[in-house]
């Protein structure tokens, strides 16, 4: 099976604004696909964001265009390398005008914070332990002691 790209359609009313919070957190903007409409936020070699202005969203389906301010329709998720790299994320994209809506969760197995982009998109950034990804997170917690965060009480 070859390769999947994954391309996730997201809104926003500032485009040049989104296109410097994504580039603040590391991402780089694919100018081949970029326009007055649209920016490639290219976030690794086959998962990319179109960040769409709503006007031109809205020329891609008959339905409304939320607003992800104060409607969720997605969140997205992403893996870090650890626990460590999480925080670094989030310290980025909070100093880049991003915002925190809850706090941290950790697991015991899986640790993860909640990010919105200006607009209010949803993202999520995780480290998940490699033998819970591996074992599946029941076996992992019975493993290395339940009582390790598995009640999914909120850390700061």
């Amino acid at each position: 099976m070859a390769a999947t790209n994954i391309f996730v359609n997201i809104p926003t009313t500032d485009l040049d604004r989104s296109k410097a919070f994504y580039e603040a957190l590391g991402y780089r903007i694919n100018p081949n696909f970029t326009d007055e409409n649209a920016a490639c936020v290219v976030l690794d070699d086959n998962v990319y964001f179109m960040v769409l202005t709503r006007e031109f969203l809205g020329t891609f389906t008959d339905k409304q265009i939320i607003d992800p301010k104060t409607q969720a329709q997605v969140a997205i998720s992403l893996t870090c390398e650890s626990r460590e790299a999480v925080d670094e994320m989030m310290s980025t994209a909070l100093a880049a005008g991003g915002s925190e809506p809850r706090e941290a969760q950790d697991y015991g197995f899986m640790y993860s914070r909640d990010l919105e982009d200006p607009d209010g998109n949803i993202l999520g950034y995780l480290y998940m332990e490699p033998a819970a990804a591996e074992m599946g997170p029941e076996a992992y917690m019975a493993e290395h002691g339940a009582g390790a965060g598995a009640s999914g009480a909120a850390s700061s």
